[in-house]
């Protein structure tokens, strides 16, 4: 008798696959979900495989543009970056995924969700938060975490093993030497050699950012264009090229990206499990976006907004990394995003060149930039003589904490002496 209906994470290969048969052998119905968030992957095949080794029902589920607009976008508003250089690429990914999976478990009136995320890593912690959030009578199945399947499979040659016995066909060649993971947004690469954070990555490795003998000889300005902070449109200076679909826009920084190498970070991080890890990331538009956005902000953003919303940034950056995206905290850190973000609006030239991208130019309706008050001749508008005032109504605290020093402490003022001043 069937233990019931479970919707499981599938992506086509070695694991999953295992997992789909394992499944089935406790005792579940299986249905696969495959999210194509812009991976390149061959979808067709990956269901075939499926329905081939019993699946009751493989879902296909086109996610790109709902990652972008609702998950990317969002991030790059809150200017979102994970120990000062990791832009979250699998962070953003896997609510967006395991929001759709427990849709499609209501749908099929399933009980349970399945996932082959690793028992030491970040992932699982994504997905289940997000399934609990999202469905809390939802029951998951996590095998990478239940003694009767890791016991059983301790390694890769397990599950190829197991495989064959099952008659699950896995391409042949060679298995890529490190763990990888793939979307619109970025590529990361962990294990293998790069355990050895000695070690740097190979140049073959790049996909996305391309090897850097083949980046472009000349440079490239692309302008990009905001509306409350959301990017709405962009143009190359050069080929006169634009897009403003926001799926189009994104994947068209990609290629701009590529063509000149940007995006690339090799970091230890520390997981929200407790453990350092060592990661390479290509995260080539959003690389540019993040630079374009800082920028306009500059010019269209008040001083304390922004200094307030710095900092919110790390902790909706933290946030976002633990898996906590559909959660009270996330739901109020993005409605102060959405607010600081009014009237951030304008466009801001970037030129991309050799791995680097650099803010050159801006323009925004609601500028709060004035050339007369900035210039170094124009006075008609600033009184230079209220600075004045200005500077020693500052100084206030300054000097009543020296006047407090000579009375408690005259030994501390040695290393202030100053010749000709008695304390």
């Amino acid at each position: 008798m069937s233990k019931g209906k479970v919707v499981l994470a599938y992506s086509g290969g070695l694991d999953t696959s295992v997992i789909l048969k394992w499944l089935q052998e406790e005792g579940y119905s299986v249905i696969c979900f495959i999210a194509d968030v812009g991976q390149e992957e061959d979808f067709n095949v990956a269901k075939e495989r499926a329905l081939s080794l019993g699946a009751e029902r493989v879902y296909v589920e086109d996610l790109k543009r709902v990652f972008v607009t609702d998950y990317i976008f969002p991030a790059i508003k809150a200017n979102a970056i994970y120990e000062s250089r990791y832009l979250l690429g699998t962070s953003l990914a896997r609510p967006c995924i395991a929001k759709r999976q427990v849709e499609i478990a209501e749908k099929e009136g399933a009980l349970f969700v399945a996932h082959g995320a690793t028992g030491k890593g970040n992932d699982q912690v994504r997905f289940e938060l997000t399934y609990y959030a999202l469905n809390p009578s939802i029951q998951v199945i996590a095998p990478w975490r239940d003694p009767r399947f890791f016991q059983r499979f301790s390694g890769r040659t397990d599950l190829l093993n197991y495989a064959r016995q099952k008659g699950i066909t896995m391409p042949s060649g060679e298995k890529p030497p490190y763990s990888m993971d793939e979307n619109l947004m970025h590529i990361s690469y962990e294990s293998g050699d790069l355990e050895d954070p000695r070690t740097p990555g190979k140049e073959s490795m790049y996909k996305k950012t391309g090897r850097w003998v083949d980046w472009v000889s000349e440079p490239e300005t692309v302008r990009i264009h905001f509306r409350d902070g959301t990017p709405i449109a962009v143009e190359n200076r050069e080929t006169g090229e634009k897009e403003e679909d926001p799926l189009q826009l994104f994947l068209y920084l990609n290629r701009v990206a590529c063509r000149h190498g940007i995006g690339r970070v090799d970091i230890v991080e520390n997981r929200f499990v407790g453990i350092k890890s060592r990661g390479i990331y290509e995260t080539p538009g959003a690389t540019i976006l993040r630079c374009a956005h800082l920028d306009i902000e500059g010019i269209a953003m008040d001083r304390e907004v922004l200094r307030m919303r710095d900092m919110l940034s790390p902790k909706f950056s933290e946030i976002l990394y633990y898996g906590f995206w559909f959660s009270p905290e996330m739901d109020f850190l993005l409605a102060a995003m959405n607010k600081a973000q009014e009237l951030v609006d304008g466009w801001v030239d970037v030129l991309c060149y050799k791995g680097n991208c650099m803010a050159i130019a801006r323009e925004s309706p609601t500028s709060l930039y004035s050339d007369k008050l900035a210039s170094m001749e124009e006075v008609e508008s600033y009184n230079p003589t209220d600075a004045g005032g200005f500077i020693r109504i500052n100084a206030i605290r300054l000097r009543a904490h020296r006047e407090i020093l000579k009375k408690v402490d005259p030994e501390r003022l040695k290393k202030y002496d100053i010749k000709g001043v008695t304390y």
